[in-house]
């Protein structure tokens, strides 16, 4: 097992822990992104305000440990988000969207988002956008498992998938638990409360644990309360050339992206948020205008 702390980064002024894409490990299956944001507190004074930008080849998946956040989208989408809930943004060939603050929420805010790199075969497609209230939980020995998207035994996620992948949540006790695995999957664990001990090493909070492949289940103990996403799937077999918010395959790609964004291009639509549209710092490669 291989185990890597986060980093820390700064998504429009909020403080989040980036757990994938790190330097040693870019994906895991088909998620390529993970950023632990919180707990921090809403109030009149700290909003959340993370405003219209836009994604391209790639699924968003936000997850809220605690606290409101309101979704909106060029699709026409407005929706709020709460704790056990999913929202799932389906980029394809372009979208854009904004996180904000309710306005009418106070109190503690934390969650994930993760993305997951869309294949070939529906990267160019249609933006789309769902939302769940309802998913399916596994009662394990000394905690509860959520499945987000994917399935674990035989309760299945109505989320979409484009790949073969899975996403759960881990809400545990104290004690230890042994979670079956897809033996063909890669795996990662993110702690988010608590800790856990896997294969003899204690994963802390924000640090990703690596599991590999070829596991048909996995022993998890601890000794306090522990909240982890488990993530895994079948390994990506395509190449990815990620860059800001843009999952593709070249460079070229990414630069066409880039200057139509820049140009408030209709690819990526148009959010009906009162926050400002957030620019892209200028690519490395391409020359200045």
């Amino acid at each position: 097992m291989e185990v890597t702390p986060s980093h820390v980064a700064d998504v429009a002024g909020v403080s989040v822990r980036r757990a994938l894409p790190r330097h040693n490990r870019r994906s895991i299956g088909a998620w390529c992104f993970l950023d632990h944001m919180g707990p921090m507190t809403v109030d009149d004074n700290v909003v959340m305000s993370i405003g219209p930008h836009p994604h391209m080849g790639l699924q968003t998946v936000t997850w809220l440990v605690s606290g409101e956040i309101l979704h909106r989208d060029s699709l026409g989408s407005e929706q709020l988000i709460r704790p056990g809930q999913l929202n799932l943004m389906t980029a394809g060939e372009g979208v854009s969207h904004a996180e904000e603050s309710t306005g009418t929420f106070r109190g503690e805010v934390q969650g994930v988002q993760l993305w997951i790199a869309q294949p070939e075969a529906t990267r160019h497609g249609p933006a789309a956008f769902e939302h769940h209230v309802d998913l399916p939980k596994v009662e394990l020995k000394h905690g509860t498992a959520t499945v987000i998207v994917g399935s674990l035994d035989d309760a299945a996620s109505p989320a979409r998938r484009d790949t073969d992948h899975v996403g759960i949540e881990l809400d545990l006790g104290v004690g230890a638990c042994l979670l079956p695995l897809v033996k063909g999957y890669e795996y990662g664990i993110v702690v988010l409360e608590g800790s856990l001990r896997i294969d003899n090493q204690v994963v802390d909070p924000d640090n990703l644990a690596y599991l590999g492949l070829g596991r048909q289940e996995v022993l998890v103990t601890t000794t306090s309360p522990t909240r982890a996403m488990l993530i895994g799937g079948i390994p990506l077999r395509e190449p990815l050339f990620m860059w800001w918010n843009f999952v593709g395959r070249t460079r070229d790609e990414i630069s066409t992206a880039y200057l139509q964004w820049q140009a408030d291009d209709e690819r990526f639509g148009s959010v009906a948020s009162s926050l400002a549209r957030i620019p892209a710092n200028h690519p490395l490669w391409l020359s200045e205008p």
